[in-house]
């Protein structure tokens, strides 16, 4: 039997240490998390986008003003079958702030469904 896959050498992965913030329970008392993949708002140079579930199909984001976030930590990144990797973070966003939330969804019309035969 001839041997067609070989071993390979284990590449080094570099964990970072949790840092936890300075004051913890000042930022848990005035702050909420949210978590999700961060991006730049494509039109707003001072609001940021987070996509909660980016490999998911019925996803939803979230945009922030840059000045109510108080707190940000970087979260694993999460990869997909196809081998693409994404960074996740988790923000913390002062109370009383003003957020959106979008749930984008496709428009479709709702056809029904019966089993039973229709009344006379």
């Amino acid at each position: 039997m001839v041997m067609t896959k070989f071993l390979q050498e284990a590449k080094k992965f570099e964990i970072q240490a949790y840092k936890k913030p300075r004051d913890a329970k000042i930022l848990q008392q005035n702050n909420v998390p949210f978590s999700g993949s961060p991006l730049k708002h494509p039109f707003e140079p001072k609001k940021v986008i987070l996509v909660a579930d980016p490999y998911s199909s019925n996803t939803f984001y979230y945009e922030f003003n840059t000045k109510d976030i108080s707190f940000v930590e970087e979260l694993p990144s999460i990869v997909s079958l196809e081998g693409e990797s994404i960074s996740m973070a988790r923000i913390w966003v002062k109370k009383r702030s003003v957020g959106v939330r979008c749930t984008p969804f496709a428009v479709d019309d709702i056809s029904i469904i019966s089993n039973h035969s229709p009344r006379e």
